[in-house]
């Protein structure tokens, strides 16, 4: 049996590797602050990262292999520091936000990294990240796999991005909707399950290196047929442009009044990294329409019209449908 320590272990997609490796028959152990059940099969053992003393309870053992998501870099250094010598095998979850262009399409692993963030500058995410990355690599050397990831989607997502369009083109049924413009624009996203999957393989496989775990690469507007196509939406599309969109305060990517998934022109390479690393390794990626099925449902379970956070309220969009369409 498999010893393995999730360093996290409660939240959306760490919870989910923590599921897969009990799931597999091995013993799990999941390191958190505590205030959200650790998964079903799973040992909650309770520590808070800023503490010096984090770490304690569990470095007095030997781990087959350790996960850890954090985006601290000073969580992750000091993770490192405490337990690298006593595991097999080190798994880190990075992002795709490590690199330093997102100009170049098709880009894989070995295009450059963004500089590491300094400890002052932890809330640059890619750079935080990439400082992440730096210690583990120092720390563990070929005992270490690091993972990035694209956009993770799929039903239980707490950022609220990917699930906005097929959740949005379900509540507003025969009504319009406001799109931006989707030429040259597109998306590239992984199943939160999917990716839970590979993160445990590659462990039990105690493969080292790095990988970017990214879905293929479709266009916005394909996107969008499919996602309307699910939510039976019968309305129209309200397409508007960059300048149009930012002049009324609606923001990129993420966020409150944002539309998500939406990128600014020239980001070709930010969803059209190389996945050929993550396939020849086995990695899964089910169709799109079946993520958007199941994002669909957890929509509905969660409510159409709750509050997200990303995206435009529905009376924020009439109200811009109202202007666009002058």
């Amino acid at each position: 049996m498999s010893d393995v320590l999730v360093l996290g272990g409660t939240g959306w997609l760490s919870g989910r590797i923590a599921e897969r490796w009990a799931d597999a028959g091995a013993s799990v152990s999941c390191l958190a602050r505590g205030g959200r059940d650790a998964p079903y099969g799973t040992t909650l053992v309770s520590a808070d990262r800023d503490r010096p003393d984090a770490y304690d309870q569990v470095a007095r053992r030997e781990w087959d292999e350790i996960v850890d998501v954090s985006s601290n870099p000073v969580h992750v250094a000091g993770a490192v520091e405490a337990l690298a010598a006593g595991t097999r095998h080190w798994t880190y979850i990075s992002t795709v936000s490590v690199y330093a262009d997102d100009d170049v399409a098709g880009a894989d692993e070995t295009a450059d990294l963004l500089p590491p963030a300094g400890p002052a500058e932890g809330e640059d995410y890619g750079r935080a990240k990439a400082r992440a990355e730096a210690s583990v690599r120092g720390a563990l050397g070929f005992r270490a796999a690091i993972v990035r990831p694209g956009l993770i989607v799929g039903p239980g997502d707490p950022t609220d991005r990917f699930g906005y369009w097929v959740g949005r083109f379900a509540l507003a049924g025969s009504e319009d909707v406001l799109v931006p413009d989707t030429a040259d624009r597109g998306a590239q996203v992984i199943d939160v399950d999917d990716l839970a999957e590979f993160v445990q393989a590659v462990g039990r496989e105690r493969w080292t290196g790095e990988v970017n775990a990214v879905g293929d690469a479709v266009a916005l507007e394909r996107l969008f047929a499919q996602a309307r196509d699910i939510a039976g939406h019968s309305g129209g599309l309200v397409a508007a442009d960059d300048d149009w969109l930012q002049t009324h305060g609606v923001a990129y990517w993420m966020g409150p009044r944002s539309l998500p998934l939406w990128l600014p022109a020239g980001m070709a390479g930010f969803w059209t990294r190389s996945n050929t690393a993550y396939r020849l390794l086995g990695g899964r990626l089910r169709p799109l329409r079946e993520t958007l099925e199941r994002t669909l449902g957890d929509e509905r379970a969660r409510g159409l019209d709750r509050e997200r956070r990303a995206g435009l309220t529905r009376p924020d969009e009439l109200e811009l449908l109202g202007g666009a369409q002058r």
